[in-house]
């Protein structure tokens, strides 16, 4: 959880410290609906609610999409609904070839399409970035994690312990190399989920910080910082088209990553 925080600026045109709003008060976690159960917090907050409104959205507008099986004429949201189930089908058909790629196309298509709608969802103004968030970042990542150990370990059995010595490694280093790549795996959700965050954090930061400077600046009754503050506002015009790239840049690089992960414990080395 971030706390609001309020840091000094200083205005040479106006003469003093003005308090202005932290970039980083659009990420804390606010508590909507108190609920403690024996010595539990299970609290309704602004994430946890923009977290069911994104997959009540998905499910949602893919239900209306997909109802009866769609339009015998499809229409251009169902075309675009179709394109990217089959995108997605296809990047996963070519990391786990056609034996093992129709088990998992579901649920990589919907981590997918999750992580898009929530990072769309945090591009609108006044909304809340779900995936901006650390722990919903590491929830999504180590679950998958997770999930895709177990699914080596039920194909492998005790054999899924041979990932972390690699074939053809000299008996002596074997001690070594089996750290080395035992951290290195262990690592694996964490820079997942760091990966997204960050993203999503970093440009959701420095839009707020132009958008705070544009402000400033037409805060200042003159013609010519007036003026001026429309540069800031063009700048935000092209950041903002940018994170929409971002947006669907870190949902594409979710998948495909889940998608090694899945390759690696289903063939090992």
């Amino acid at each position: 959880m971030i706390n609001n925080t309020i840091f000094p600026v200083y205005l040479n045109n106006i003469g003093g410290f003005s308090q202005v709003s932290s970039p980083l008060e659009q990420f804390s976690v606010t508590t909507l609906i108190p609920i403690n159960f024996l010595g539990l917090d299970f609290s309704i907050t602004n994430s946890a609610i923009y977290c069911l409104l994104t997959i009540g959205l998905i499910v949602g507008i893919w239900s209306i999409i997909s109802l009866n099986g769609g339009l015998i004429v499809p229409s251009k949201y169902q075309v675009t609904t179709e394109m990217l189930y089959d995108f997605v089908s296809s990047l996963v058909h070519e990391q786990l070839g056609p034996t093992n790629a129709p088990k998992y196309v579901s649920i990589v298509f919907t981590v997918f399409l999750y992580v898009l709608v929530a990072n769309l969802l945090g591009l609108i103004p006044f909304s809340f970035a779900t995936t901006a968030q650390l722990v919903v970042a590491f929830s999504l990542s180590f679950s998958l994690f997770i999930g895709v150990t177990l699914i080596g370990v039920v194909k492998h059995k005790l054999h899924f312990l041979s990932f972390f010595l690699p074939s053809g490694a000299p008996i002596a280093l074997a001690p070594l190399l089996v750290v080395i790549e035992l951290i290195s795996y262990i690592f694996r959700p964490i820079s997942l989920g760091v990966r997204l965050f960050a993203n999503l954090t970093a440009g959701h930061s420095l839009l707020a910080i132009i958008a705070g400077f544009s402000w400033t600046m037409l805060g200042v009754n003159t013609f010519f910082m007036t003026a001026l503050a429309t540069l800031p506002a063009v700048v935000i015009i092209a950041i903002f088209g940018l994170e929409l790239a971002v947006s669907f840049l870190q949902a594409y690089v979710f998948a495909v990553l889940l998608c090694i992960y899945l390759k690696d414990a289903i063939e090992l080395h």
